[in-house]
């Protein structure tokens, strides 16, 4: 079973980044394709985006498309997302899950970590 973490978030004013980062045990995360997730209050949860394995394809959803990069290193079981020019909107518990496809945005495994709380203020 893959333990995932979380990390990274925090409160900033809008405009500003975050780099959030998610790390797991065991060797199933740095084969497998893993996505960021967001969820509001009182939203359903929405992705955010996605990277592969080995190649390190990438794929990201509308919400922050050209606001965000994600990029990872597999030797330290390490996937990170880069979020720049925050807005409130992006306000949310931001989570990071494997993926069986990332193009497909609802393959993602049924575990899910604590999660990390990105508050963005105006």
């Amino acid at each position: 079973q893959v333990q995932l973490v979380e990390s990274g978030g925090g409160n900033v004013q809008t405009g500003g980044s975050l780099r959030l980062s998610c790390t797991a045990s065991g060797r199933a995360f740095s084969t497998s394709s893993v996505g960021w997730f967001r969820q509001a209050p009182g939203k359903e949860r929405e992705f955010v985006a996605a990277i592969t394995a080995v190649k390190q394809k990438t794929f990201y959803g509308d919400s922050m498309r050209d606001r965000s990069i994600i990029s990872r290193d597999n030797d330290k079981n390490a996937v990170d997302l880069q979020l720049d020019r925050l807005k409130p909107e992006n306000t949310a518990v931001y989570y990071c899950n494997r993926m069986t496809s990332i193009y497909v945005s609802g393959s993602y495994h049924a575990e899910w970590g604590q999660g990390t709380q990105v508050s963005v203020s105006s």
